[in-house]
């Protein structure tokens, strides 16, 4: 390996499998606003953008700013305090992690969360430590598919894009991985195995972190085009 290689991480469903926590929250929050929402119609169009699109194309025009910073904040403090119980990293993470130091391996996270749940998150699994650069939803105008919170995180790694290899568990994060130029990892925590299967430019699919290593990656990204992912 003659360049570095970076690792980028999302942050809900791929540090934390919060996904289902996350979505009881929001048919609690969004039943209240009378919206009733199809979960699986939901996660394909939702994860991985920011709580105020949610709520635009939700709501529409109910989605006044003061309305958003309300309904977000109520989302996000229910959400806490329900998943507080089980916030704990995905099987495998933190040995992926470590190794991934051991190596000097570059670590973003980039994640359209807030700063409040960035915290909560890092702080509750102990892997603060492990990442280099912490870029929020907060920091960025457009959520994903955009590919600006992963272009944001490699210019503070200062990694090419083209160097970086991203862990999502989200159809629109995969998009925006290819958008940036960027290859990918799915975590299949919140979408099916096969909904990954031929998108650019998933080089892997895994349930969770234990049968991956960084070695092993960085060799799969060295090898692959970003083309059609191993057989699932």
């Amino acid at each position: 390996m003659t360049e570095e290689i970076a690792f980028i991480f999302d942050m809900d469903g791929t540090v934390v499998d919060n996904m289902r926590i996350h979505n009881q929250t929001w048919q609690i929050v969004m039943a209240d606003e009378g919206v009733q929402i199809d979960l699986d119609e939901f996660n394909r169009q939702t994860t991985g953008k920011k709580t105020p699109e949610i709520l635009r194309l939700y709501l529409g025009e109910k989605a006044t700013p003061p309305e958003i910073v309300r309904i977000s904040e109520k989302k996000e403090s229910i959400y806490r305090q329900v998943f507080r119980p089980y916030l704990r990293a995905i099987a495998g993470l933190p040995g992926f992690l470590e190794q991934a130091q051991r190596m000097h391996i570059p670590v973003a996270l980039a994640t359209s969360a807030g700063k409040v749940n960035i915290e909560y998150t890092l702080t509750g699994t102990g892997l603060t430590q492990y990442f280099n650069v912490q870029v929020g939803g907060e920091e960025v105008q457009h959520g994903k598919p955009d590919p600006e919170i992963f272009l944001m995180a490699a210019r503070r790694l200062g990694v090419p894009p083209e160097r970086c290899l991203v862990f999502e568990d989200a159809l629109l994060g995969v998009e925006a991985a290819c958008r940036a130029g960027m290859k990918a990892i799915a975590i299949t925590t919140t979408i099916p195995a096969s909904d990954f299967v031929g998108r650019c430019p998933v080089l892997e699919i895994a349930s969770d972190f234990l049968d991956l290593h960084p070695a092993q990656v960085i060799e799969l990204f060295n090898r692959q085009d970003g083309g059609t992912p191993p057989p699932v």
